[in-house]
């Protein structure tokens, strides 16, 4: 049984960005169909499916008010993580950094260094690339790299993946921080997906925006989810925090990991590289 498909924005659910993506729900026969989240935040007044009782969107200063400037820290040109003051919480961000409880938040809650800003590597401008993002208006898209400058009264643009290894691993073009000079981090890009602090991608930019990227942001996740769990009894938080996984998870390559879950070494494709001459010869 099959309803027709809907094409959800993340922002109608509180999240800072702009990121619409079909969804497709289906039930057994016999069973009920789940219907499809009504919306619940707008962006700039523009009132989602007709609904004058909207929130706000969350913008993206919301998301990335409280976490410390990345280009402090010396330490994050070699490693994607350090102890950083964070400054107050906004009310979008504090429970993502476990700061407020959320009752409408299912998941098990994890043990984890709230005083840790993690996710966080640092990339280097050059002082030309600097300038040319410093001179780009919010809210609009430097001529030379193509990147999107923020606009910390709105939302985020949709971040997207690249491509895989197979097709070349080009990287999609980051966003640039709406006051500093340089492209978000990994736990910026995060923020903007609604991520809880707690959770940790891989050390490198590449792979970290790659997961954030492919990934449903989890408040858009939860809206669905929570349509889906009408057809179940009511669920129950859980009160014991588990403790995260082994860090060392985080920076294997491509070859360690497969040995590390008993997979093929070429379950992820690899890229191709054509050798010299041969499209010449074929």
């Amino acid at each position: 049984m099959l309803e027709d498909y809907r094409v959800l924005n993340a922002s109608h659910h509180g999240v800072p960005q702009n990121r619409q993506r079909l969804f497709l729900m289906g039930a057994r026969r016999g069973f009920a169909l789940p219907e499809y989240p009504a919306a619940t935040h707008e962006v700039n007044n523009e009132k989602a499916g007709g609904n004058l009782f909207l929130r706000s969107a969350p913008t993206v200063w919301d998301a990335l008010r409280d976490i410390p400037e990345a280009d402090d820290y010396e330490e994050l040109l070699h490693r994607d993580w350090v102890k950083a003051r964070f400054r107050k919480s906004t009310g979008y961000s504090a429970p993502l950094r476990g700061d407020e409880d959320d009752p409408e938040d299912y998941s098990t809650p994890r043990e984890f260094d709230a005083s840790l800003l993690t996710s966080s590597r640092r990339t280097i401008h050059t002082d030309l690339s600097k300038k040319r993002f410093l001179d780009t208006p919010a809210g609009e898209t430097e001529p030379v790299s193509r990147f999107h400058k923020l606009d910390p009264k709105g939302v985020c643009n949709t971040i997207r993946a690249g491509t895989a290894s197979d097709h070349g691993a080009f990287t999609s073009p980051r966003p640039i921080h709406p006051y500093s000079p340089r492209c978000i981090t990994v736990r910026e890009a995060a923020r903007l997906h609604s991520y809880p602090d707690w959770f940790r991608f891989h050390v490198t930019k590449w792979h970290g925006f790659r997961q954030i990227g492919n990934s449903v942001p989890p408040l858009l996740a939860r809206a669905v989810a929570s349509k889906i769990r009408e057809a179940f009894p009511a669920p129950r938080k859980s009160d014991r925090p588990v403790a995260q996984g082994d860090p060392r998870l985080l920076s294997f390559g491509m070859s360690e990991a497969a040995a590390h879950y008993g997979v093929p070494h070429d379950t992820i494709p690899q890229r191709i590289r054509k050798a010299q001459g041969a499209e010449a010869n074929a």
